[in-house]
């Protein structure tokens, strides 16, 4: 009977195992052997050339190769920090909004914000970058109301990066309010119940209820909120160009143009393997922040 049921699991995940191979870790063990490699992406697989670890000394070097891979990893840094940054509260506050009983019009709000998640980011860059415009774009003119000068938002490059993440933050706050929603469900409301009894005001419920019990989701939130931004490609491609002054480079965009336009397969594919080892680190030490808080 055991030996049936194993062999019927096996036989139902096959198919999916397969898929995990072919599509993902294949991709990925040749996108480590290229990394290895002195490889132009004009031709085939055949004329790479083994130089061990030369592409990362490379990217991390003092040539202007280098000086642009870092730039290009210090956006990504910024860039990722500050949506994660502004996700999160906002999510939670407005999932608790939301998730009020004696809120009128909860379900519809609720659809109306995860409805910004359905639009493609495509959309959503061509329509914020008219948003932006200098002179016609609605923002400026509402500073303009209230007395302000209009900002340069994407066409100066103290500006360009947090343009951008607004306009992430905007896209994806809507999917992570359902996620802390979904997570205020599984709190008992027994526990709230006791509290008010024990004549606990709701910001003292807050701290002691409410965000200790939503760890889980938070740091779910967290780990895909971080996969999503450094994955960032479309806004910058389409509105930036990684401009202005290389302010908004991101490493995506980046291995497109060092990988692709410039047909640099091995240097490109090792900055992708520097991005992707960078990512399991940063995952691994929100697993490890989250474990460490779950002892104390």
């Amino acid at each position: 009977m055991t030996t049936s049921y194993r062999g019927s699991v096996w036989v139902m995940l096959t198919p999916a195992v397969a898929l995990i191979g072919v599509f993902i870790l294949l991709p990925m063990a040749l996108t480590i052997w290229l990394s290895l490699q002195d490889w132009s992406t004009q031709t085939g697989f055949q004329t790479a050339r083994f130089i061990g670890l030369d592409n990362f000394l490379e990217i991390f070097g003092t040539t202007s190769i280098g000086r642009d891979f870092k730039g290009a990893f210090v956006n990504t840094a910024i860039y990722t920090a500050l949506s994660v940054i502004l996700i999160l509260p906002l999510s939670v506050g407005l999932g608790l909004l939301v998730y009020q009983r004696n809120v009128a019009g909860g379900n519809f709000l609720r659809a109306v914000l995860f409805s910004t998640y359905m639009v493609p980011m495509i959309a959503v860059a061509l329509v914020w970058s008219k948003l932006y415009s200098p002179s016609e774009g609605p923002f400026n003119q509402m500073l303009g109301w209230i007395g302000l000068g209009g900002q340069p938002w994407l066409s100066s490059p103290g500006t360009a990066l947090i343009s951008i993440v607004f306009l992430n933050v905007w896209q994806q706050v809507g999917y992570f309010t359902v996620l802390v929603i979904a997570g205020l469900t599984q709190i008992p409301r027994s526990l709230y119940e006791a509290a008010w009894i024990d004549g606990a005001e709701p910001h003292q419920q807050f701290y002691a209820i409410t965000l200790p019990l939503l760890r889980r989701t938070l740091l779910f939130s967290a780990v895909i909120a971080v996969i999503n931004a450094v994955q960032v490609f479309e806004p910058v491609a389409l509105i930036t160009q990684g401009g202005p002054v290389g302010s908004t480079n991101v490493l995506t965009y980046h291995i497109r143009r060092v990988g692709i336009e410039r047909a640099q397969g091995g240097l490109g594919s090792a900055m992708a393997v520097t991005l992707m080892l960078s990512l399991i680190i940063v995952i691994f030490a929100l697993f490890a922040f989250a474990r460490r808080k779950d002892e104390e």
